[in-house]
This record gives structure tokens, sequence and C-alpha cells, in this order.
């Protein structure tokens, strides 16, 4: 078996000292930009990657990365997350670091858990998600100057250039956006929201979506009418769509039938905050006897693909590699002090996909 290239191998064939490869690991900025790229064409052809337990050993730190693993509250948008867990364990290792997993009871245990790692130096950094408007756990962490990243924008404290609250977010609103104007594109016009109840900052962001493509679209609907709400389960969200087929609002399309613009006050569409509510959605819909009628979703999870549902796709492995860039610089082998990104990006909003399946939920 052929040996593993080393830094000397690396050296020789940048034609640098190994002091400069090393410089080029573990401080890329104080390194001249031609130099650094060299080193990195070299590291790149070798395939060379760093005795991570030798690093730790050097610089005392644990190469470590600690984020919470939430409990799961269903088995569709609940995947989401282990998606992403995924792909940071995937990103962080490509730098030669670990991702540790924890559990919590709730945010202030969490918070414990923080400390503890801490006194421990069992972690480097903390990823945290689920952020909620006046997260407690940003504070503290920005208050202890512990390295973090948020997935998920600080609700109530968003600002782009603050380099102790490091972000990545999906774009949630563009998100839904795109699939409202792709339902207007179909010449729908009376196209309902179905979110979220009030308080959610990401809830709130997608459901913006709708409203300005409903705005710009100029359809001369009221939208306080066409906006409905559940709590992120599928059972919730066909009791709440099977309640307005009851009462009339429900589907404009019969079997078999193309949506009509002219169908006074019914929806003619369905535009949902994730999965978990347009598979409700669709279930009622369906068993209403409007096997056409459109429903889009949010997230992409394995269930949309599976039934045919068009959603969102986050793009969680750009989410990822975001976290880890923004934790560690664009090039860097370990984690930068709090605070300390330099000219870097304090954030990262990534502009989600819509995924479109053209099955028999949707309108032909």
């Amino acid at each position: 078996m052929a040996a593993l290239p080393t830094v000397d191998d690396v050296a020789r064939l940048a034609q640098v000292s190994r002091q400069t490869v090393s410089n080029v690991l573990n401080s890329p900025d104080i390194v001249r930009p031609g130099t650094r790229d060299r080193v990195l064409r070299a590291i790149g052809e070798l395939g060379y990657r760093p005795h991570a337990s030798a690093r730790r050993l050097r610089a005392g730190t644990s190469s470590t990365i600690g984020i919470r693993l939430h409990p799961m509250r269903n088995g569709i948008s609940g995947s989401v997350l282990d998606r992403y867990l995924h792909a940071l364990t995937e990103a962080a290792d490509a730098r030669g670091m670990r991702v540790s997993l924890f559990v919590a009871d709730d945010v202030d245990d969490e918070i414990r858990h923080y400390e503890r790692l801490r006194d421990g130096a069992d972690v480097d950094a903390i990823v945290l998600t689920a952020t909620e408007y006046d997260d407690p756990r940003i504070a503290w962490l920005a208050r202890e100057r512990i390295p973090f990243v948020a997935f998920g924008r600080p609700w109530g404290a968003e600002t782009d250039d603050d380099p102790t609250r490091l972000w990545v977010d999906v774009d949630g609103q563009a998100g839904v956006h795109q699939a409202t104007r792709h339902l207007l594109g179909r010449g729908l016009t009376r196209i309902g929201y179905l979110g979220w109840p009030a308080g959610s900052g990401t809830g709130d962001d997608r459901r913006r979506g709708w409203e300005t493509a409903m705005a710009d679209a100029d359809t001369g609907v009221d939208l306080t009418r066409l906006t409905f709400t559940a709590e992120d389960v599928v059972a919730d969200a066909r009791a709440s769509i099977e309640a307005l087929v009851r009462d009339g609002v429900g589907p404009s399309t019969g079997s078999g039938h193309r949506p009509s613009t002219g169908s006074g006050h019914r929806l003619e569409g369905l535009v949902c905050a994730s999965d978990s509510l347009a598979l409700g959605a669709m279930m009622a819909v369906r068993e209403a006897g409007f096997p056409h009628f459109p429903v889009i979703g949010f997230d992409n999870t394995p269930v949309a693909s599976a039934v045919g549902l068009s959603s969102v796709d986050q793009r969680l492995g750009d989410v990822a590699d975001a976290t880890v860039e923004l934790l560690m610089g664009a090039t860097g082998s370990r984690v930068r002090p709090h605070g300390d990104v330099g000219d870097g990006p304090r954030h990262r909003l990534v502009t989600p996909e819509l995924v479109v399946r053209r099955s028999s939920h949707l309108a032909e």
C-alpha cells in the first residue's frame, strides 16, 4: 500500500518550506496569496490530510464541534435536521474536524451543556439550530465568547455585520416566493397559504414570500381569506383543509378537470410552510375528490419525493459548507477565536430551489 503523503511532500511539490505549509494550514492569513494558492494546489494534487490527533496535541484544541440533537417531532420535517447533521459531519471531516452530538431537555439545559463542554475543553465551537426570537442561547454564547454559528437567523437581533453572532440560514421567503410564482405562472390566482401559527421567525419569513408574490401579481384577492394555519403535524394540516372543504372554501377543481380562475371564493392552489403541512393538505384534497389540486411543500423531504410532492429544497449541503466556513474561514484548519473573522462574511443566506414534480396531485 502506498505511503500517505506528508507535509514534506507538500513542501517539495509547492517549492516552499515545511513551515510555510504549516502556516497555510493553521494561519493562512499570514501567507501571501500566491504562495498560499500554490500550497493549496499541492495539497489537493497529493490528497494530503493533516494528522488530526497530532494537531490537537500541538494546538491544545479538541478539533470538535458540538451540536444539540433535538427530539424528532415527526418523521417528515424532522428529517431535515438529520440531513443537515450528515452534511455538517462531512464538511467538518474535510477540515479535520469532528462533530459531537448531545441531547438536552430544554434551552436552559442546553446552555448548561455548553458550559460543561467549554469547561472541559471538549469542543472548539458550537453550532445551534432551531433559533427563536431573542434566543437566550445566542446571547449566552456571545457573552461567554465561545465560537459559534447559528443555523437560523438570530431573530430579533439579526445584523449583517456583527462578528460575534455568526449565522447561516435558508432564505425561506425566497423559496416560498418561487413556489407561489410557479402556481401564478400556471394561470391561478386564488393561491392559499398554509403555515404555522404566528410567532415563529422561520414561519413568518416563509409566509412573507407568499404575501409578496401575491401582492406583486396584483390578483385583487383578499389575502386574509387565503391564509390558514396548523401545527406542523400531518393530521392537523389534514383536519384544517378538511374543514375548508366542508365550509365551501376548499379546492375549486373537480376530478380530472383543470382549475378555473373564475371559481368565486374557492382555492385554486396551496403553498405550505413545510412538507408535513403539504402532505396533510394533499391527503385532504384527494379524499375530497380533487386529485389534481396543486399543493407545494417546503423542505424537499424523502417523503415529498416518494409521493410526488413538489417542494422547496433547502440545499443543506451548501448550508453545512457555509457553517464550517464561518467557523474556520475559507481555508483554515482550526476554529477561529470568537469574533475574529477579519474581513470575511458574518452570515450566509442560502437561496433554496423549487423542485417541481409533475405527479397526479398537480394540475395537468
